[in-house]
């Protein structure tokens, strides 16, 4: 197995949900169609090798554990961030 690969995980919060959960993950050419989605989309995109790590234990439509709630926020507080100053362009 090469461990370089390219890990994707997606997320998703509805405000009708009680959490963000897991809407599309993949390795490989999965992960780079993720990506270049997010891209086209353009949707923020953070990389963060632990945390990919941690939620790819999740099934896909499943919602993140509470205790992950904290390191969760932090990627959509970052995504806000992005959003706010390409607002401002």
């Amino acid at each position: 197995m090469n461990e370089n690969r390219r890990e994707a995980i997606a997320l998703s919060y509805q405000s009708e949900k009680s959490a963000p959960e897991v809407v599309a993950k993949g390795k490989g050419y999965i992960a780079e169609n993720i990506l270049q989605a997010a891209k086209d989309h353009r949707i923020p995109v953070q990389e963060d090798a632990s945390l990919v790590e941690l939620l790819s234990e999740l099934n896909i439509n499943e919602q993140i554990p509470e205790e992950l709630y904290h390191v969760v926020a932090e990627v959509f507080a970052f995504i806000y961030k992005v959003d706010q100053t390409q607002e401002k362009s």
